[in-house]
């Protein structure tokens, strides 16, 4: 990386978490999808789950359909088990991920695969261009063994989940909006300087401990999403001890969302339309 060219991005917000429930009771903290921070184009919604008390996940999510959109589980600890009205069934392990292109339509379910002990991860939902809404369901299920590490001076450590960094590229390939997904482990003390496409749009969220921005003065903590600005690199630092931090990138969409549920088109009679189809036993 040519320092001396590169622009830090700085942070644009701070938004913290909301508290939810969905499927059938699942407890969790939403940072992207709430009343304070509706999108970060091309990112609809991101949560949270992270509970050792099985009455907060034990009834996970039933049936359920989708189009229009892409959902990316990544478990850090305990399994979950999948299965789809496609034929399709498989298990998320610890630090395993599943990218999920639904598509045209998919029916799935999402249960807890343990009554006990700690369920903790991530689902992030990622918007499908216009042209790609009504494509074929399609899945990239990555086991914890196969997602690569990067080293940084400094000592931070990097899973590259999609994207590069230090020449390691992720396994999550073909998406249309060419996302970079990192969990950076940060050391105490310790800072990584990460590049990114300056086109795409970007978030951190260290869970967990704390870190800031060197250069802009803000601190992020557990809870707290960051969205960043302009710029080709970030820059972050740990406080207080170490740090783990999700760090997602994508090229925004830039075309119009309509939202219904769990159907994500680009108009209302889209919208309409998915949900006549569902009815219809077509997806």
């Amino acid at each position: 990386m040519d320092k001396s060219s590169t622009v830090m991005r700085p942070v644009a917000r701070i938004e913290r978490a909301v508290a939810v429930s969905d499927g059938a009771g699942v407890k969790l903290n939403r940072l992207i999808g709430t009343p304070q921070l509706d999108q970060v184009d091309p990112f609809l919604m991101l949560d949270e789950f992270r509970s050792d008390a099985a009455a907060d996940y034990i009834a996970g999510f039933p049936d359920h359909p989708h189009r229009g959109f892409e959902t990316v589980t990544y478990m850090l600890a305990g399994r979950m088990r999948h299965a789809d009205n496609k034929g399709h069934e498989g298990r998320l392990d610890a630090g395993s991920v599943q990218w999920m292109t639904a598509g045209r339509g998919i029916v799935h379910s999402e249960m807890p695969e343990q009554e006990n002990g700690l369920m903790w991860g991530f689902q992030l939902w990622v918007n499908l261009p216009a042209k790609d809404k009504m494509t074929a369901p399609r899945y990239q299920e990555i086991p914890a063994s196969e997602i690569p590490t990067a080293r940084l001076a400094g000592g931070a450590t990097v899973k590259v989940i999609a994207g590069e960094v230090a020449g390691v590229r992720g396994p999550i390939s073909g998406i249309a909006t060419a996302p970079a997904m990192f969990d950076v482990a940060l050391p105490a003390p310790g800072e990584a300087i990460l590049s990114l496409p300056a086109s795409h749009a970007a978030f951190l969220y260290p869970f967990e401990g704390a870190i800031k921005i060197p250069g802009s003065g803000e601190r992020a903590f557990r809870r707290e999403l960051a969205v960043l600005g302009a710029g080709d690199a970030v820059r972050m630092a740990s406080v207080g001890g170490q740090a783990r931090v999700l760090l997602v990138a994508g090229k925004p969409l830039d075309e119009p969302v309509a939202r219904y549920g769990p159907f994500v088109m680009n108009t209302a009679q889209e919208i309409r339309q998915a949900a006549m189809d569902y009815q219809a036993g077509r997806f």
